[in-house]
């Protein structure tokens, strides 16, 4: 069993960072994994992110959904968790995949109103409103985890839809620059991660993560995690975020930054490429090459460039015309606008990340298929 959880937690690793550009939802973990009425374990547990991440994709339909961890220091050295666990969890901070503070509550809130993101909580806040004004106006953000008949779920406050993720002013003008942390060595606003006594452990080939905003807790742009004010080192090199979607279904998100171009294929040989390869069906496996596509950033426009075989095709404005579907092929490139959809083969397509407004994927990929079989039942679905 041991070794189950261990690879339960790896895939649960996959599923959060601290990239604004990635996660689609805020979360406290030290809440999270005591909510010990979701398995009826013990006080407390790091599978209950995996349920909570599972809950999510099965309210936004959408495969491989990432969220934005904060935690109380204090669960780091958590009795109440497995040694693992605390290991993982400290990995996790020293590698920059979630934010390590002393008041985590406060600053998911925060995250929330500066990214428009949704809060998986079960409180209410109400002492909070003046402050977060969306507390009042779009209650519905706050996602409570709740059991239902279908296994645990996510349930907006409320009752109401999921408003639409649009970052506030001033997270638009936080995000628009680079930061610095005078404390050495800092996680997030630093020389970047992976430099802490877990090192070691660290993953191969991890996800690289955008830098986080800072807080406006003290009036300016300071270090959540060590109270320090920061420097504005510059304008951020410009991000698009674009999803992958096979058979109508959103499978996954990706960024294309300004320095680094990212290919799409069935299986490309860079570790920072996107794999098709396990959601693609046998024929189209042999159509899609290895590598297929590339998307990289020139200026102002978004540039995509066949790199395949047998070609690939642009649909403008998601038009699904043969006649209106332009040829991509032969090393050519062409620009790719807000709406258009590259597209690999018939039904393997890519877009930027607003094109579609629903995942299509009822029963996302669960990241606890690796569990042991208690936390399994638990997320059967019907």
């Amino acid at each position: 069993m041991r070794f189950e959880i261990s690879k339960v937690l790896d895939a649960i690793e996959d599923r959060v960072c601290t990239d604004p550009a990635l996660a689609r939802a805020v979360l406290d973990l030290a809440e999270v994994v005591r909510f010990a009425d979701l398995d009826g374990g013990r006080p407390a547990s790091m599978l209950r992110l995996g349920i909570v991440i599972d809950a999510l994709g099965r309210l936004l339909e959408e495969d491989g959904v990432v969220v934005y961890p904060v935690v109380h220091r204090a669960l780091l050295s958590d009795a109440d968790l497995t040694s693992n666990e605390r290991m993982v969890v400290r990995r996790w901070a020293d590698d920059g995949l979630v934010e390590v503070l002393t008041n985590p509550a406060d600053r998911a809130l925060e995250l929330a109103d500066l990214l428009g993101l949704p809060m998986i909580t079960r409180g209410r806040f109400d002492g909070m409103r003046d402050r977060f004004g969306w507390l009042a106006s779009q209650p519905g953000r706050l996602l409570a985890p709740v059991l239902s008949a279908g296994g645990p779920a996510l349930v907006p406050r409320g009752g109401g839809p999921l408003p639409p993720a649009e970052p506030s002013a001033n997270g638009l003008r936080l995000l628009a620059r680079v930061w610095h942390c005078p404390e050495s060595g800092c996680t997030h606003y630093g020389g970047g991660g992976g430099g802490g006594a877990f090192a070691d452990l660290a993953r191969v080939e991890r996800r690289d993560s955008g830098q986080p905003p800072p807080t406006l807790r003290t009036g300016a742009p300071a270090c959540p995690r060590h109270d320090a004010r920061l420097t504005d080192a510059g304008p951020r090199p410009r991000t698009e975020v674009l999803s992958v979607r096979v058979g109508g279904q959103i499978r996954r998100r990706f960024v294309v930054a300004a320095d680094q171009a990212v290919v799409v294929g069935r299986a490309p040989e860079r570790g920072d490429g996107i794999m098709l390869g396990q959601w693609l069906t046998d024929e189209a496996r042999r159509w899609i090459s290895r590598s297929h596509v590339r998307f990289e950033l020139r200026g102002r426009d978004l540039v995509a460039q066949d790199v395949s075989t047998n070609g690939s095709g642009v649909r403008p404005q998601g038009s699904m015309e043969e006649s209106e579907r332009l040829p991509l092929a032969d090393q050519k490139s062409r620009v790719i606008k807000p709406g258009d959809i590259v597209e690999l083969y018939p039904g393997v397509q890519v877009g930027w990340a607003g094109t579609w407004s629903s995942g299509g994927v009822p029963n996302p990929t669960s990241v606890m298929a690796e569990a042991p079989t208690m936390a399994m039942r638990l997320v059967d679905r019907p």
